[in-house]
């Protein structure tokens, strides 16, 4: 597989519908990490947008949430707690002692479970929401082709966050 001058992978131009998919979530799971590099514990924890309190590690602790929702919740239909407790279930609340050493295995360690859960199933084959979740979908049925895409829009979505967020902390720009 190719790969950026910065290390990412780069999603084929031409290949079957799983493997695009499946490699653009790469893409931007290796973006999200990317924005994190080479910054100290300080930097990683400030709100660097304001009004916003989002920041770098509470992205990758809410990204490793949103790992274990759709992949192992929704898909494989197991009942788990939120990765950092009840009281912090969308995974932006920082703690003193959680640095981004910890996060980033947490949130790594929850993609290789992703990958896992849907090695093997069908593009078709599908999960179940909440009815919480079901109420803004339509029904309760979600299939894995949907999934894939919506957490492609996730970590884009949220990459774009860590943009503003980098660049306001150090000046780094870039894909």
């Amino acid at each position: 597989m190719r790969t950026t001058p910065d290390g990412r992978p780069v999603p084929p131009p031409h290949a079957d519908e799983r493997t695009m998919l499946e490699t653009w979530l790469d893409f931007h799971r290796a973006t999200l990490a990317l924005k994190c590099a080479g910054l100290d514990d300080r930097q990683l924890r400030r709100a660097a947008v304001p009004p916003s309190s989002v920041t770098l590690l509470g992205l990758v602790q809410h990204l490793a949430e949103v790992e274990r929702n759709w992949f192992q919740r929704v898909f494989a239909g197991r009942d788990l707690p939120p990765v950092y407790g009840e009281g912090a279930a969308d995974g932006f609340a920082l703690v003193p002692d959680r640095g981004i050493d910890e996060a980033l295995a947490v949130w790594r360690a929850e993609v290789a479970r992703s990958r896992e859960a849907v090695a093997g199933a069908s593009l078709a084959d599908s999960g179940r929401l909440s009815e919480q979740e079901a109420a803004h979908v339509g029904e309760q049925g979600v299939s894995l082709r949907w999934i894939l895409v919506h957490m492609i829009e996730e970590y884009a979505r949220h990459n774009g966050h860590a943009d503003l967020i980098r660049e306001s902390l150090d000046g780094v720009t870039g894909p």
